[in-house]
């Protein structure tokens, strides 16, 4: 039980750790899709240090589960993890982290019906406001554009994606910077950002006494709109796209006099206006690698007593 339990301790110690240096960097503001990136990469290990930590105990508690994933190994490889001195906990660690895993993928299952059953009552909703014409059929990338005094623009997902925006915010934006928001709404649905919200609040709302997934729910909420910004201001200028977050946004009171609900906002379009320094790509790419190693690490820690068997 030596190795399901050093899992389970380096899964902790990543959940703790992990969030903290992420939190006092400088460079997730600057890189955010490499940040992106590297919490996939910390939330996977921890998924990782349970799921092996969860395989290991269940082989030392139950003769069947270990021939299954021993079977392949020689006598020595077994050996080397001690599976026959059966631990008091090993039945107990594995039904709890089977349990959790169960209750993860319910929650994931849970998120994505409740995501699907607000697109269709959306939509339904778009169908009654924006109906469509004779002979009129759906486009991949069809522009709705609803009656409305407030501006407002959204993507919405699904088989047939479609921007929709509202005659109000015609008004206010000018053509660039409708092409820079449809620029940001395009970013968000070509890099499928919407799973990832789905896959953090099923670990968040799943488990809320785990900060490790609290944080990863609010970075991945912060980091896509900073990295559809940045998608948008490539095209388009980061000036443009500034005034097209501006435009929609001020008629909201989201830039003060005191705090709101959408206080990222004003620190998205402050950051569009005063662009931090982007790291050099040898450091991304250092940062990239060396996010991809982190789930690695458990892995290698539940392979070291049989390679050194094997050795």
């Amino acid at each position: 039980m030596m190795v399901p339990a050093a899992l389970l301790l380096l899964g902790a110690l990543a959940a703790v750790v992990a969030p903290r240096l992420l939190a006092r960097a400088d460079w997730p503001d600057r890189e955010p899709v490499v940040a992106l990136w590297v919490w996939q990469c910390v939330v996977a290990a921890v998924l990782l240090c349970c799921v092996l930590s969860m395989t290991l105990s269940a082989a030392a508690a139950w003769q069947s589960v270990r021939g299954n994933v021993f079977a392949p190994a020689p006598p020595a490889v077994v050996d080397a993890y001690a599976l026959g001195a059966t631990s008091p906990w090993a039945a107990a660690t594995a039904v709890a982290l089977a349990c959790g895993g169960l209750w993860s993928g319910a929650m994931l299952v849970r998120e994505v019906v409740r995501a699907r059953r607000r697109r269709r009552l959306r939509r339904a909703e778009l169908l009654v406001r924006a109906p469509k014409l004779p002979g009129e059929e759906s486009g991949s990338d069809r522009l709705v554009v609803l009656e409305g005094e407030r501006p407002d623009a959204w993507w919405l997902a699904g088989a047939a994606p479609r921007l929709v925006i509202t005659t109000a915010a015609l008004r206010r934006l000018q053509e660039r910077q409708l092409d820079a928001l449809l620029a940001h709404e395009q970013g968000h649905a070509r890099a499928r950002h919407d799973w990832l919200l789905h896959c953090s609040a099923a670990l968040a709302d799943g488990f809320p006494q785990v900060p490790v997934f609290a944080a990863f729910r609010d970075e991945m909420h912060r980091l896509v709109e900073l990295a559809a910004d940045d998608m948008a201001s490539r095209r388009f200028g980061r000036l443009t796209t500034a005034l097209a977050l501006v435009e929609l946004n001020e008629g909201r009171g989201v830039f003060g006099p005191g705090p709101t609900p959408q206080a990222h906002v004003p620190q998205r379009v402050h950051r569009l206006l005063t662009p931090p320094d982007r790291l050099p790509a040898i450091h991304r790419l250092r940062l990239t690698a060396a996010a991809a190693l982190v789930p690695a690490i458990p892995v290698l820690v539940a392979f070291v007593p049989g390679l050194q068997a094997l050795h």
